[in-house]
């Protein structure tokens, strides 16, 4: 569904490409996690799928990114946006109404969503996210939190294949970023939506996705299974990521020899290996 080939992009006014010879595949039905230090390149990775490069962003692109077949480069950003929804880390950006409720049916009425489904499709969206109760609120009265909500209940309510979020818990207490997340991973279950998120909470994010992708200074260092990335968690320690938790405990039981089965990816197998180191 998404192929990156040889793929490198630098801004017209950086110093070095943002991106350097990225080869990625990702299929549909995939839920994959992007992670890397600032300035790694996540967020040009996620313009580069939804078409923001080159489009809005001017520079040096070389190489191929194909969304479901379509040549980022000749497609126009709004013909993607049918395909591809975004969440961007600037959401205030992203806002094009003044109230909650004109924010999602601006998307459903644009991208001729019937009639009949439009209340349906916004009642659920707001429920899912769990802002019902913000409906009817002016936009600029809402904390930065409440608006990333909006954001993402705008994009799952046009229930677009793809969907890419750039650090969308940034502003969320830890409970609400579970439910922004279990929402993605219902969305991926149930409709085989395709998710590509970028997250700095590591240990959250590999509770639900199915694959990293580390990028450095603009390549990808490591990238497969989230629980064939965690075995080599001591690189992803030298690039500066910091691991959850549940790993550093595995490799501090591995170094001891207590523990010899697979790294977990969250409390629940932490504790099953816990339980098993001491019995």
């Amino acid at each position: 569904m998404i192929q990156m080939k040889e793929f490198s992009f630098q801004y017209a006014s950086g110093r070095r490409p943002a991106l350097k010879d990225i080869d990625l595949e990702i299929h549909p039905g995939d839920f994959v996690g992007v992670i890397g230090n600032s300035g790694a390149g996540k967020s040009t990775l996620t313009y580069a799928i939804n078409g923001i490069i080159p489009h809005y962003y001017p520079g040096d692109f070389y190489g191929s990114v194909l969304v479901d077949g379509m040549d980022t480069v000749e497609t126009k950003p709004e013909q993607l946006a049918g395909k591809v929804g975004s969440v961007f880390q600037d959401v205030d950006a992203q806002m094009v109404a003044s109230y909650v409720e004109d924010e999602l049916l601006f998307g459903l009425e644009n991208f001729g969503v019937p009639k009949d489904e439009i209340e349906s499709r916004l009642q659920e969206a707001l429920e899912r996210t769990g802002i019902t109760d913000l409906r009817f609120r002016e936009i600029d009265s809402l904390s930065g939190g409440q608006k990333q909500k909006v954001a993402v209940a705008a994009i799952i309510a046009l229930r677009p294949d793809i969907i890419v979020l750039d650090e969308p818990t940034g502003e969320l207490d830890p409970e609400s970023s579970e439910q922004i997340f279990r929402l993605l991973k219902s969305l991926n279950e149930t409709y085989g939506t395709t998710i590509v998120v970028v997250e700095q909470k590591v240990g959250l994010l590999c509770g639900y996705a199915k694959r990293l992708v580390l990028l450095d200074q603009g390549r990808i260092v490591m990238e497969g299974p989230v629980r064939e990335v965690l075995k080599s968690a001591d690189r992803m320690e030298e690039i500066g990521i910091h691991v959850p938790r549940v790993v550093s405990l595995y490799k501090e039981l591995v170094r001891k020899d207590l523990f010899h089965g697979a790294a977990p990816i969250h409390t629940a197998e932490a504790e099953k290996m816990m339980q098993e180191v001491l019995s």
